[in-house]
């Protein structure tokens, strides 16, 4: 089983990221609260060192010196310190600037702007004042030291949860990597608690008893019909030749008997591939350099029944040093399939067997329903008016996935092209 980022790792970031946001996020609401604060406590001096200025204002008609000696009265922003009175000038709205030199100001007016006057001022330069600006660092140290001390306690919360919480989660991935659907292990329902885990470990062993109950009814299925089918076909491959050794039989009847006892030995064959196809086995079914055109000869001859009755034109043109390295059985199955399907469902016209760009390529002109097109990979989907059942198709599709065989279809209004690409191992053509 993979470990890349296994969900307890996961699950650790995702505290510890969790941790770091909450800390950073409180520790800068940390900041602006201890900026405020300080800030406010400047504001209402200011606020209540203006108001005895103005109650003094109002009985002696004129500004006192301030208590506080931060603070000083200007009737006017041109006796304001230099870097203030450039502050003003830029940004006259302002209650708060900074200044040079570490300077820092704070502004609050006195007596309302008249006629060629701005009014009075109560400035307060509080630069010795800023206790923050002061501890600043060591205020930002802790802050940091304790997001490290809360990330790590986040780690280890996420840790222990994280054992508590994937263990479980863990031990059953584990258990269901190493099962096979013919050897499934024993019932592990009772080892994991009745949550939401538990619920999953009885349904995937629920599962597993099906599958391994399903695995062997096909066992035996294919086992039966291995013994059902190939005993008969050995008794009419047998009784073929008895018959063809009988020197009564005119040459008409002996070709027929030999196109019997070729039929049955080709659906022997058939039936081996199939049934290894169903099983998933590749048993008895060895790959050879096989040349395409004698097989496809044979098969257009076995085929050719289909054409009867219609005005259905066939060539064949494909070179002779034309092969595939394949199971002959399968080729032929493939081949049979592809052939067959071109046949039935050209009702007039012409069918095209020849070899384009290193591809066999079987073309007739009709042309196909792109609905059945889409679904032809489906068993028992066909055409309206097919009498087969549908299969065919499917089983090609399978077998050239088993086999690798890279095969295409292609249709267009004047036909449908199948098509297989020759030399998959590499032989030149």
């Amino acid at each position: 089983m993979s470990t890349q980022w296994p969900m307890r790792r996961r699950l650790m970031l995702g505290f510890a990221i969790f941790a770091l946001v909450v800390a950073t996020l409180f520790s800068g609401y940390a900041m602006v609260f201890t900026y405020a604060v300080e800030d406010q406590f400047f504001v209402d001096a200011l606020r209540y060192e203006a108001t005895v200025q103005r109650a003094h204002h109002a009985r002696t008609g004129h500004w006192m010196q301030p208590r506080l000696e931060y603070m000083s009265v200007h009737e006017d922003p041109s006796s304001f310190p230099p870097d203030l009175r450039e502050q003003y000038r830029r940004t006259p709205m302002r209650s708060e600037n900074a200044g040079d030199a570490g300077r820092h100001y704070h502004l609050l007016r006195l007596s309302p702007a008249g006629e060629g006057s701005h009014g009075a001022f109560l400035v307060a330069e509080v630069s010795q004042q800023l206790v923050v600006r002061r501890y600043r660092n060591d205020l930002l140290q802790l802050l940091a030291w304790s997001a490290v001390g809360v990330v790590g306690l986040a780690l280890l919360v996420g840790y222990w949860l994280a054992r508590r919480t994937a263990a479980p989660l863990v031990d059953l991935a584990q258990r269901v990597e190493t099962m096979q659907p013919n050897d499934p292990p024993p019932s592990f329902v009772g080892q994991f608690s009745p949550h939401e885990i538990g619920v999953l470990a009885k349904g995937l062993d629920s599962l597993a008893a099906r599958v391994h109950a399903f695995v062997a009814r096909e066992r035996e299925f294919t086992r039966d019909a291995s013994h059902e089918l190939r005993t008969p076909l050995a008794v009419m491959h047998s009784a073929c030749e008895r018959l063809a050794q009988d020197g009564s039989l005119s040459v008409e009847a002996r070709r027929q008997v030999e196109c019997l006892r070729q039929s049955a030995w080709q659906l022997q064959q058939t039936v081996t591939t199939l049934l290894s196809l169903a099983r998933e086995e590749n048993a008895g079914l060895q790959a050879e350099t096989v040349a395409v055109l004698p097989l496809l000869e044979h098969v257009v001859v076995e085929y050719a029944p289909l054409l009867e009755g219609k005005p259905v034109e066939v060539r064949v043109d494909v070179p002779r040093e034309a092969r595939m390295t394949l199971p002959p059985p399968v080729l032929r199955i493939v081949l049979g399939n592809l052939v067959g399907n071109a046949f039935a469902h050209t009702s007039a016209g012409q069918v095209c067997i020849d070899v384009d760009g290193g591809r066999l390529r079987i073309a007739n002109t009709e042309a196909m329903d792109s609905e059945v097109r889409d679904a032809l990979d489906r068993p028992f989907t066909k055409r309206q008016a097919s009498t087969g059942y549908g299969l065919g198709f499917a089983i090609v599709r399978r077998l050239c996935e088993r086999y690798g065989i890279d095969l295409r279809l292609e249709t267009d209004p004047l036909g449908t092209t199948m098509s297989l690409a020759l030399d998959s191992t590499g032989v030149a053509i």
